[in-house]
């Protein structure tokens, strides 16, 4: 599973969206040095390019857990159904995985993450949780242990043989 965290590399970032094509991704946190890294919530892709189109967010690396976060970009402005130019947004990711200054540069994602995103156990119903993407509209589900540590992520098409399936079973069934 590919995982975010809070404080996130812009280099290691644009390579992840330059090389996968995932919608939305899970994203973790440490609590305590000593724990595992736990779910927090998830963010999507567009989301993602948007922010990584505001370079005036980035900031240094820091030794603490703590951000600035001073000026976090609105709602507005990073939730948008399509990206409003592709092409930029190629040149960008090129820049930030080839130029070394972005090694040394983070974003908080914490401001814009979903925090109340949907997850399910690991041995969760495969019927409810496609009760769930049904009656929910999702595309994606995280899917984390005991822990609350992240173990995969379900996807709407992962579901696609259960209505065909649900179907067969309806049509069979005695009248």
């Amino acid at each position: 599973v590919r995982v975010l965290h809070l404080k996130e590399n812009i280099a290691s970032l644009a390579r992840l969206l330059a090389s996968t094509s995932h919608g939305g991704f899970p994203v973790v946190c440490r609590p305590k040095p000593d724990h595992a890294e736990v779910f927090q919530g998830t963010i999507k892709r567009l989301e993602l390019c948007m922010l990584l189109e505001n370079e005036h967010i980035f900031e240094p690396e820091t030794n603490d857990e703590s951000f600035s976060s001073s000026h976090p970009l609105s709602y507005e402005k990073i939730a948008l159904e399509k990206l409003p130019n592709l092409s930029r947004l190629t040149m960008l990711l090129n820049r930030y995985t080839t130029d070394p200054r972005y090694q040394q540069l983070f974003i908080n994602l914490e401001p814009y993450i979903n925090k109340s995103a949907m997850s399910v156990q690991a041995h969760f119903s495969l019927q409810r949780t496609y009760i769930i993407f049904r009656t929910l509209g999702l595309r994606h589900l995280t899917v984390v242990d005991l822990q609350n540590r992240v173990v995969g992520v379900i996807t709407r098409k992962d579901l696609m043989p259960l209505p065909l399936e649900e179907r067969l079973r309806l049509q069979l069934a005695p009248q």
